[in-house]
């Protein structure tokens, strides 16, 4: 299918971003595909927008149906991102989220609501009460999460019922050609015959033997179905770099944790004066690096033991790792060095192969070359004090910072040791954060307080000192 052909839809009015070309074609083919009642899989690399896509796709549904009630299933960890960007984007449309306590009780509301976002997880025990609303799309982020057609996951979603459906996905295949059965059988119902007709059919002969006739026929048969552009392809219309958050929620161990500590500085605070914060900045700066610890790993603050404790971050950086490491290269900072050696573990125990540099690396140059020489290493984890100058690692397109801070100077020199002379990729630049933590009114700070971060911040101690205690305690505040 010619998708530069498409008949151009109109950008929804509601929507609050200027569409690139690329992403106006997938509004195109998502329009296109509507009409025809077909479903698809949208499947661009990661900061490519797929989001905004489909933000303007479903604005766009309000003129085509009368009852645009949609449901979004999505990880854990992007409900918060989705949240964001259609507050961002297309704050028009109305949400409901069902999550936790806040649950579907009554099918009718849903009518008054366009987008019902929900996690996989809590779909899996939402599902046998859902199945008696019709969507009008059902759209599955993530879909790869729905890729074994032998889960509990993929029978939960087949479960509901939709006028249409959508899957995303920046890997479709992640593993072998099998991956695409789940998601494509989802979203286009019938097209790949059975399990066993794939499997038979196209699966083990392009798998196993390498036959590439059937590999064309499958090609062939999904083609107009799934829309994949890669950074390579739409370089040109992107910026040089992209800056994005995935928000990591923690689960209930870990944000017991967090509130118990949390309460501890604040009520610090709350008991000392003015002066005598100036006087003790230090202890309020031991107790946020505490929290900012929690936030990566409550085994942080227990010796580095992770035995009894989950980290919300290392599950999304491991799931982040593990779809994009196949091809790309990817740089992950911490300043913790703790924390690297707990991503270590992770990635040894996955068989990824990775270097290292931190401030106890002898020869920083011979692992420099390992990752920038050797295909083989995809991940080079690097602690922000020993990497934040002086390296040119040009063979890297993502890079993850895993413990944001409030000096912006420090994340920018991270970012750039891959957006360097000679690079000639668009890098992708991802920071995790855990919400309703003191690294989200960090975050926010930040972006109202530029000004102020740029002129202050020589080191974190000085920017404590420039805060009243009233903004001091804004940190704790949910």
């Amino acid at each position: 299918m010619n998708f530069k052909a498409l008949p151009a839809a109109e950008v929804p009015a509601g929507l609050q971003a200027n569409l690139r070309d690329y992403q106006k074609q997938g509004l195109n083919w998502l329009t296109f595909l509507d009409e025809f009642n077909f479903g698809g899989c949208l499947a661009d690399d990661m900061g490519l927008g797929k989001t905004v896509q489909v933000l303007a796709f479903l604005l766009g549904q309000r003129t085509r149906v009368k009852q645009n009630t949609n449901l979004v299933v999505v990880p854990t960890s992007l409900l918060f991102n989705w949240q964001n960007e259609i507050a961002k984007f297309a704050p028009s449309l109305k949400v409901l989220l069902v999550y936790g306590p806040n649950r579907v009780k009554n099918l009718p509301d849903l009518n008054q609501y366009e987008v019902v976002l929900t996690s996989y997880g809590t779909l899996l025990m939402d599902a046998p009460v859902l199945k008696a609303y019709t969507f009008n799309y059902i759209i599955l982020d993530e879909s790869q999460h729905i890729k074994n057609p032998e889960t509990e996951r993929y029978r939960a979603v087949r479960l509901l019922q939709s006028r249409n459906k959508l899957v995303l996905t920046g890997t479709p295949i992640e593993n072998n050609t099998f991956d695409l059965y789940g998601q494509l059988s989802f979203a286009c119902p019938g097209l790949l015959g059975d399990k066993r007709y794939f499997r038979d059919h196209y699966s083990t002969p392009i798998d196993k033997f390498k036959d590439s006739r059937r590999a064309a026929e499958l090609q062939r048969k999904v083609s107009p179905f799934i829309l994949r552009r890669t950074k390579e392809q739409v370089a040109p219309e992107l910026p040089d770099k992209t800056e994005m958050v995935i928000y990591c929620e923690m689960g209930p161990e870990q944000r017991r944790i967090y509130d118990d500590n949390e309460r501890e500085i604040r009520d610090y605070i709350a008991s000392q004066h003015e002066g005598e914060l100036l006087r003790n900045s230090m202890q309020v700066l031991r107790g946020l690096t505490r929290l900012r610890q929690i936030c990566n790993s409550p085994a942080l603050i227990s010796g580095g033991d992770s035995q009894n404790h989950s980290s919300a971050k290392i599950d999304t950086l491991l799931e982040q790792i593990e779809s994009k490491a196949p091809h790309h290269k990817i740089l992950v900072f911490s300043q913790f060095v703790t924390m690297l050696e707990l991503i270590k573990k992770e990635l040894v125990a996955r068989n990824i192969s990775f270097t290292m540099l931190t401030g106890q690396t002898k020869d920083r140059a011979a692992v420099v070359n390992t990752f920038q020489e050797n295909e083989a290493v995809r991940v080079f984890l690097i602690s922000l004090k020993a990497g934040g100058t002086g390296l040119n690692l040009t063979r890297a397109d993502y890079v993850y910072l895993v413990d944001p801070w409030w000096n912006p100077a420090v994340e920018n020199q991270a970012i750039d040791r891959t957006y360097r002379i000679g690079q000639h990729q668009n890098v992708v630049a991802v920071r995790l954060i855990c919400p309703n933590t003191v690294e989200e009114k960090i975050q926010k700070l930040q972006e109202t307080k530029k000004e102020l971060v740029k002129e202050v911040v020589k080191t974190d101690n000085a920017l404590l000192k420039s805060m009243s205690k009233k903004e001091l305690l804004g940190l704790f505040s949910r």
